[in-house]
């Protein structure tokens, strides 16, 4: 928790920049930062993150049946808090995450920790460039949408498609809003957070992911939302 709250310390000074990120359209702490760049930094972020899934993810496992899956790809998965919760509840589970260098050292450690280093691997890589592979049953995508512009999502998308078995299943998990974009409040706030944190932040709606899922081939798109009060919403398809 130490951790968490100190990834809160780095972003305080940045709200004070909010004015002039609404006007050049620029983030107010440059992404790099916490994500590499600076050690200490990318210590906190990845801790932070780690403790928000543990928080967040515990119901993800019933929203999502991976019974029967074996090999997972988690792209941009942070400290493969996600991938470690999902490989302990379905047997025979196991997850890659491909995360950027300085992201994956700390959550190496986060896995060792945890005991999921025998089921939840790192492969260093970015995923706007790096190859995704193939032979995967599941993908999941998780809380990076967030981070992107409608266009990467799609880019991502059909990069999933293309890694995946026949009838292997997408899972993108996110912070959403209705077709609108303005509601609900809390994920339409959280899209002036990743404004501020990110190059391409903002928050995409559900809806506009079903569709861009379908137009790269997915079929039985389902949307699922999280228990309450958790804003977060899953959408799931698979491949022919």
């Amino acid at each position: 928790m130490q951790n968490s709250m100190s990834f809160m310390d780095d972003l305080y000074a940045t709200w004070g920049d909010l004015e002039q990120s609404l006007r050049s359209g620029k983030p107010a702490k440059a992404a790099e930062v916490y994500l590499g760049s600076d050690v200490e930094q990318t210590r906190h972020f990845v801790y932070s993150m780690h403790d928000r899934a543990m928080a967040i993810g515990q119901p993800l496992p019933s929203v999502v049946d991976l019974t029967g899956r074996k090999r997972m790809l988690d792209v941009g998965g942070g400290p493969g808090t996600f991938s470690a919760l999902l490989t302990k509840r379905f047997d025979g589970l196991k997850s890659e995450v491909l995360e950027l260098d300085g992201v994956a050292t700390v959550a190496e450690e986060i896995l060792a920790d945890t005991g999921a280093s025998d089921r939840v691997t790192m492969i260093r890589g970015d995923y706007h460039t790096s190859e995704f592979g193939s032979g995967y049953d599941v993908v999941l995508m998780s809380g990076m949408f967030h981070r992107e512009t409608a266009e990467n999502c799609q880019r991502l998308i059909e990069k999933a498609s293309d890694c995946l078995e026949p009838g292997g299943t997408l899972i993108v998990n996110d912070v959403f809003t209705d077709e609108g974009g303005t509601t609900p409040g809390f994920s339409a706030l959280f899209g002036i957070s990743m404004m501020l944190t990110a190059p391409d932040g903002c928050v995409h709606s559900d809806a506009d992911v079903v569709t861009w899922m379908e137009q790269a081939g997915f079929t039985g798109t389902e949307r699922k939302p999280f228990p309450p009060p958790m804003p977060h919403r899953v959408i799931t398809g698979e491949t022919p």
